[in-house]
């Protein structure tokens, strides 16, 4: 039964990838029938995202009344809801209005079932989970491309995801009984009748200002090596806009295949020495990016960053009941998902104004700073935490 429940998490961690680019993908077709500025996706991003902060910050409470089962039965309903909504949208205000429910429910399921992993699986597994994600996150623009070049159109696509992520939530419901008995406070399906921990409760504790810092930097520098990769390549070091778009992509390919095998090296080094292997190699691509070694290395350069990236997120989660302790993983790891969020919006767009107002050349430089804040606060929070 235990594998059982874990075989339906990882399906639970494709799904969560599924519907992730979609938007990116469709938008090409969506802001023209909608007559919608092709700046507009940002919009409908910025709702998802002010959803999935708000829900990961009602993690903890939520996961203490209902359990983890339960939360990601209704999330991922909640999820599903949603995407059919945007398959039925006729107007952009209509995506804006589904774009909430999208964020709600994207963010708890997230926060809780990352939780759970990390206090009852191995690190190996949170590792492969987020390949997992990864290659969820792969195929459902593929779904898109498909559905789309077969001669459907992208509400067909979108109500493709939907009706998968309803199946899923079929499955979760079934598999409730599953969940029962594995909670660190001994009560049935992870319900905690303890008081859930406020903001400013979660923000005194040793420690958890810096790993939200950390997190956030972690994300700040995946979503702008992602977004700017291109750009940079290809206005900096002059690279065939094919061929950065190419390489560029790379970079996500070198996360999920990083993951999968950062899942077999945890069985050897700690979560805390993987983080630091993972910085030392983001560091080593920066590096090569900075150095003047002509357009062979700067390619190179952006995927082993995408390499050094693979085993920090999951492996920054799965040390959290570690180092603040199971009863406070929750509202840890929550703050910590919003944090990401938050990360993952502001700072790619920040490096948008210094691209515009000075270069994009200055993209390495950019890296390099927020790496050393990112390694900076780990070390602290290491620290105080006493669990080097």
């Amino acid at each position: 039964m235990f594998n059982l429940l874990l075989a339906i998490i990882y399906i639970s961690f494709i799904s969560l990838g599924l519907p992730d680019a979609l938007l990116g993908a469709a938008w090409p077709t969506m802001y023209k029938e909608f007559n919608a500025p092709i700046s507009y996706a940002g919009v409908i991003s910025m709702i998802i995202a002010v959803g999935t902060v708000i829900s990961s910050l009602q993690s903890d409470r939520l996961t203490r009344k209902l359990g983890t089962g339960k939360v990601t039965a209704i999330s991922v309903a909640t999820t599903a809801v949603a995407l059919f909504g945007f398959s039925i949208s006729r107007s952009f205000w209509m995506l804006c209005l589904w774009a909430v429910p999208y964020g709600l429910g994207a963010g708890s399921v997230d926060a809780s079932l990352n939780n759970y992993v990390a206090l009852h699986y191995k690190s190996r597994h949170m590792s492969w989970l987020h390949c997992m994600w990864g290659v969820g996150a792969s195929v459902g623009p593929y779904i898109m491309g498909m559905v789309m070049t077969g001669g459907g159109t992208w509400n067909a696509g979108y109500r493709v995801i939907a009706i998968l992520q309803v199946v899923l939530t079929a499955v979760i419901f079934i598999s409730l009984p599953l969940w029962k008995g594995r909670s660190e406070s001994g009560n049935a399906d992870g319900v905690d009748n303890s008081k859930a921990l406020s903001l400013k409760e979660i923000l005194h504790i040793r420690g958890a200002k810096e790993i939200m810092i950390c997190f956030f930097c972690y994300c700040a520098i995946e979503q702008t090596t992602g977004l700017w990769a291109s750009s940079y390549l290809t206005l900096y070091k002059g690279v065939a806009p094919d061929t950065a778009a190419r390489f560029a992509s790379l970079f996500f390919i070198g996360i999920t295949i990083g993951r999968a095998v950062s899942g077999f090296v945890t069985m050897k080094l700690s979560d805390t020495a993987m983080i630091r292997l993972g910085q030392v190699i983001i560091a080593a691509g920066v590096l090569i990016m900075l150095l003047p070694l002509g357009q062979t290395a700067a390619l190179a350069g952006f995927i082993i960053i995408g390499v050094g990236c693979a085993p920090v997120y999951p492996c920054i989660i799965h040390s959290t009941p570690a180092h603040f302790g199971a009863e406070k993983s929750q509202a840890i790891i929550g703050v910590q998902m919003a944090s990401a969020y938050v990360g993952t919006c502001l700072m790619p767009p920040v490096f948008g104004l210094i691209a515009n107002h000075i270069t994009v050349a200055l993209l390495p430089v950019y890296l390099l700073v927020i790496l050393v804040l990112m390694a900076v606060m780990h070390e602290i929070m290491n620290r105080v935490c006493r669990r080097e």
